[in-house]
């Protein structure tokens, strides 16, 4: 347990990262926006998900000229954003763990804390991947990796952010 100055730190902290996080995922949305069209719906979550070669070069093709330039430069952020969701998300899984009561929701907030630290590591290998094939790689391997990396990142991210959440809510309803 930590004290209650201790926990005042690690709450600026958490409200510094949150508010680059939010940033963060705007400027995410604003270099997304020019990739979504008819073959990609989702624009760059369309990619990751595209999950065979010939999907992951549909999506590339549509994305010829400057949409592939926004793709980029897309990609590129995201490693500074998968360190600022996956930091921010498990500091808030940490903390709200600090207010449960029950041990095993202790536990869950910890577990989830770095299950989110370990999404933001598939997140990387899935933009490796990502990037190989805007490279122009043909490796068939590389759109199925991208999705099974995709998969269980954001299934972790949305467990995290369920816990978070509910376990806000108490705090939430206190006057």
């Amino acid at each position: 347990m930590i004290d209650t100055a201790e926990q005042k730190r690690w709450g600026t902290i958490f409200w510094s990262l949150l508010g680059l996080t939010l940033v963060m995922l705007v400027v995410m949305q604003v270099t997304n926006a020019p990739l979504r069209n008819d073959i990609a719906q989702a624009g760059i979550v369309s990619f990751e998900f595209a999950g065979s070669l010939a999907a992951s070069q549909a999506i590339i093709q549509s994305w010829q000229g400057e949409a592939k330039t926004w793709a980029s430069l897309n990609m590129g952020l995201d490693f500074l954003f998968l360190f600022l969701y996956g930091s921010t998300i498990a500091l808030a899984c940490f903390l709200v763990s600090e207010r449960m009561n029950r041990l095993a929701l202790k536990r869950l907030g910890i577990w989830l804390a770095f299950g989110v630290l370990f999404a933001a590591a598939l997140d990387i290998v899935e933009n490796v991947a990502l990037i190989n094939l805007l490279l122009g790689s043909e490796s068939g391997g590389l759109p199925i990796l991208a999705k099974w990396m995709a998969i269980p990142k954001f299934i972790l991210v949305l467990l995290s952010l369920l816990y978070v959440i509910t376990g806000m809510i108490p705090a939430l309803k206190k006057p």
